[in-house]
């Protein structure tokens, strides 16, 4: 099948478009006429189910005060090393600043 320009040109002022069946193209149909019909499934489609899964297990219980406890620990330990990491950052920054200047 050959590509010709003239199918993608503008059509001229007054002119009508080229149809479909000289240009080669298919017809599209009209109209929609909707979803295709729907089957009900055969019957037993799913397999045998032999197992029943077993319950959930009940949780462990939490003790809440110990856990405050330790996120409090947590925090502090976070905290102190952020305060060394800093005054480190500070001790050399200043370092630098005095053999820049001096």
């Amino acid at each position: 099948m050959t590509y010709d320009d003239a199918s993608w040109q503008r059509p001229g002022p007054g002119s009508e478009p080229p149809a479909p069946e000289r240009t080669g193209e298919a017809v599209p149909p009209t109209g929609y006429a909707g979803p295709p019909p729907t089957q009900q499934p055969p019957a037993g489609w799913r397999p045998p189910t032999y197992l029943q899964p077993p319950p959930p297990r009940q949780l462990a219980p939490q003790d809440i005060d110990k856990i405050e406890a330790q996120e409090k620990d947590a925090r502090t330990l976070t905290y102190g090393v952020g305060l060394v990491a800093a005054a480190v950052m500070v001790v050399l920054s200043c370092l630098l600043c005095s053999r820049v200047l001096f």
